[in-house]
């Protein structure tokens, strides 16, 4: 069997802070987020526009873009997702229940990272 993982790269500006850090996270301050969506198929589209490839990524980036506009870029996650500890871990989960239930076809996993150096992936199991 064949399978594809495809992703669509975003980034935001945005600022939080973690109550229940004991280090300096406990203050406000902010990151240069970079985060992906990977979308998995395991049979790519056999006619029109989208022949040969699981999903376009023009479509991907429609399903992001009102999350990254509204709810992410120059925000204060803190209040824009109603997460109270919006660590990069609730953050990508975040993500992927909002793209779940948006109905994004072959949603896998959102990676956040929230420094160079930094971040996780998401999935349901």
């Amino acid at each position: 069997m064949e399978e594809w993982i495809i992703y669509k790269e975003f980034r935001f500006e945005a600022a939080h802070k973690l109550p229940h850090h004991e280090g300096k996270c406990r203050r406000l301050h902010g990151h240069s987020w970079i985060g992906r969506v990977h979308i998995k198929g395991n049979a790519l589209q056999t006619a029109g526009s989208q022949k040969d490839m699981i999903l376009d990524f023009g479509i991907l980036s429609e399903y992001l873009k009102p999350l990254v506009e509204d709810f992410l870029d120059h925000h204060y996650l803190n209040e824009t997702t109603g997460l109270e500890n919006p660590t990069s871990e609730a953050i990508a989960r975040w993500i992927y229940e909002k793209l779940e239930v948006l109905g994004l076809p072959g949603l896998h996993a959102v990676e956040i990272h929230e420094t160079c150096t930094s971040g996780c992936v998401y999935r349901k199991m």
